[in-house]
């Protein structure tokens, strides 16, 4: 993990970080500041109960999401993305302001105006917040720099939120609370002044000032691209779910655990390190690129601990006086509990962290930031949605165990609709459980394999999981030509179905075929596609390199492109590599977990990429096969 904390220590991430940080930080100091003040001090701000005081202010809060993202995600798109989060901070600082003033006036409709102002705030960042990661960061460095921002964003929400309350229980005027708030925003303002600039991607943009035809506008942008559309879904779903725990949690330690104030700040501290350990651990899962495979493997989590947590909160505990926070611990059904929230943030992270890079880097430049608008349009709505659906359902006389239940079921649902229709998402999830948990594989060169535009992947073929094995290292999909029967042997034919494999034969064998194939490449390759060939034709039968056929010539003549050469070792010997009856009664001198590993080499010019020479460097990239 050491090297996504180094970004910390460069100047194109750091002063953006702290000053997303000190923003997340005072957004919730301010919001959960005033929510306590509002519901210990009601009697003398208002005639409303106290449950709807903070209802009311949640509502304030995130209105301004609905009403103002798409201006933020035009605005993002059409100037330079440092500068306006310097204006944003300026903005803050005058809310402060404001909350000052009605501190001293005692207006509670100032304050709920500042309250909404502090939405706005958080509005205008969000789009600049995710858009300006991939102009300062690298695309390897894009994981890390989110499994940051993700994990720094929550510990500010818990930092922020806990600041907040003991803010509003302890100082003797609230006006110290906006003071406070003015000290922060001011910090936020000097940390703004390091960004490095991040010029404007669509300078020349018209802004439309319509929040429902620009929203909708936004909306279709992302829908342009089904994996960035379902992306955002998955996003938005995750904020549903995660919103949804983290709502109950006050009522449950109450309710369910018999606890008090500190039982609901040792849930939410859980929780959110949960989040924080599963967006770091990201980076090192995923290999410094962006691992969509870790996105089933998020959603599995969230479901089993989801559920696990229906099964785990225990019975009995409620009684006339709240247990002091050391008593709950010393029960073993609390720590069970604990755990699951943990493992519930840590697959979180999981989940989430890949989605928000994936947006990023399949989202045209100069629309981005208008997308990632969308995205916190569609967030917001989840959210709301979510919020009403738990009201009706706890008012229907649901118990919240049972609502966690319920909601992990359902995130299953989310989870098949959504791998259904993209199987991107679950055939990485193979490749990617194939090469970290049956294997060991290292790879090198692999920043060699263009991130854009067409090219052609040549390696050797040792098993029936070559094209598996390069599809987790790739860090985009790639098309595979290979032989018809190992593209319908059992179980692999479902990945490489979906994974746009192309069968293809000998010319003897099916002619049709073979020419079928060759258009498909060639119509891959005009797309700007990946495509992967084995040029020995088949399956090394003595863990040799064999002499490559001309078929790669054809290819280029076609559709004159660069072609990467790599190679596999360490396969040949496996249970996979064994391909016919003799074979098979050979010993395996290869098991499970152990080490395989992929060479790629610089690209080759189409005109200098002949069949020998391919080799040759196949061959030395390869090494000795003993």
């Amino acid at each position: 993990m050491s090297g996504q904390f180094g970004l910390l220590k460069t100047r194109r991430f750091a002063p953006f970080f702290a000053t997303q940080f000190l923003g997340a930080f005072n957004d919730n100091l301010f919001k959960n500041a005033l929510i306590v003040l509002l519901t210990f001090q009601a009697a003398s701000w208002t005639t409303l109960p106290p449950e709807l005081l903070a209802n009311l202010a949640a509502g304030i809060f995130i209105l301004p999401f609905f009403l103002f993202s798409a201006t933020a995600g035009q605005l993002a798109d059409k100037y330079d993305k440092a500068m306006l989060a310097r204006l944003v901070k300026v903005l803050e600082m005058a809310i402060m302001g404001i909350a000052a003033a009605g501190f001293a006036l005692h207006s509670l409709a100032v304050l709920m105006g500042a309250l909404f102002l502090l939405g706005l705030h958080s509005t205008l960042f969000g789009p600049v917040k995710y858009a300006i990661l991939p102009q300062h960061l690298h695309e390897e460095e894009l994981v890390g720099g989110n499994a940051l921002i993700e994990a720094g964003t929550f510990v500010a929400i818990l930092i922020g939120t806990l600041a907040g309350g003991l803010l509003a229980g302890s100082v003797a005027h609230p006006a110290w609370i906006a003071l406070g708030g003015l000290l922060v925003a001011l910090a936020g303002y000097l940390t703004s002044r390091g960004i490095p600039g991040a010029p404007a991607p669509a300078p020349e943009l018209r802004i439309n000032l319509n929040p429902i035809s620009e929203t909708w506008r936004n909306i279709n942008f992302a829908r342009q691209n089904r994996v960035v559309f379902l992306s955002i879904l998955g996003i938005s779903w995750f904020w549903l779910y995660g919103a949804l725990f983290l709502a109950q949690f006050p009522a449950y330690a109450k309710n369910v655990l018999g606890g008090g104030e500190n039982a609901v700040t040792l849930l939410l501290a859980t929780f959110t390190v949960g989040i924080g350990l599963g967006s770091l651990l990201c980076e090192r899962m995923s290999g410094k690129h962006v691992e969509i495979g870790l996105v089933p493997f998020g959603s599995i989590g969230l479901m089993l601990f989801g559920l696990d947590l229906y099964f785990a909160s225990p019975v009995g505990l409620v009684g006339h006086d709240a247990h002091q926070l050391l008593a709950l611990l010393s029960l073993p059904a609390i720590w069970r509990v604990l755990f699951d929230l943990m493992m519930l943030g840590v697959f979180g992270g999981f989940f989430i962290v890949p989605l928000y890079a994936l947006v990023q880097i399949r989202s045209a430049p100069e629309q981005r930031a208008r997308i990632i608008a969308a995205n916190n349009i569609l967030n917001a709505l989840f959210m709301v949605v979510g919020a009403l659906s738990a009201a009706a359902l706890l008012g229907a006389g649901l118990s919240i165990p049972m609502l966690f239940g319920i909601a992990a079921l359902l995130n299953a649902l989310v989870a098949v609709y959504i791998y259904r229709l993209v199987p991107e998402f679950l055939i990485r999830f193979m490749a990617w459980l194939l090469i970290k948990a049956a294997y060991r594989l290292r790879s090198t060169g692999v920043e060699h394999i263009p991130h854009e535009g067409a090219a052609v992947l040549v390696c050797n073929h040792v098993s029936l999981v070559d094209a598996v094995v390069i599809m987790g290292a790739a860090p985009r999909p790639v098309r595979f030509v290979m032989d018809h029967r190992i593209f319908r042997t059992p179980l692999l034919n479902y990945i490489f179905r979906h994974g746009g494999a192309i069968p293809i034969s000998s010319a003897k064998e099916d002619p049709v075929l073979m020419e079928k194939a060759f258009a498909e490449v060639s119509s891959a390759l005009n797309n700007g596609e990946l495509v992967a060939i084995f040029p020995e034709g088949g399956i090394t039968r003595d863990g040799e390199l064999q002499p490559f056929r001309p078929g790669i010539s054809r290819i280029l003549a076609a559709n004159p492109v660069p072609v990467i050469p790599m190679a596999l070792s360490g396969l040949w010997g496996s249970f996979f590599s064994q391909i016919d009856g003799a074979l098979m009664k050979k010993p395996f001198r290869r098991g499970m977990f152990s080490r395989i590993a992929l060479h790629v080499a610089p690209p080759v010019p189409p005109e200098a990429a002949t069949p020998a020479h391919l080799q040759v460097i196949v061959g030395r990239l390869r090494g000795p096969t003993k």
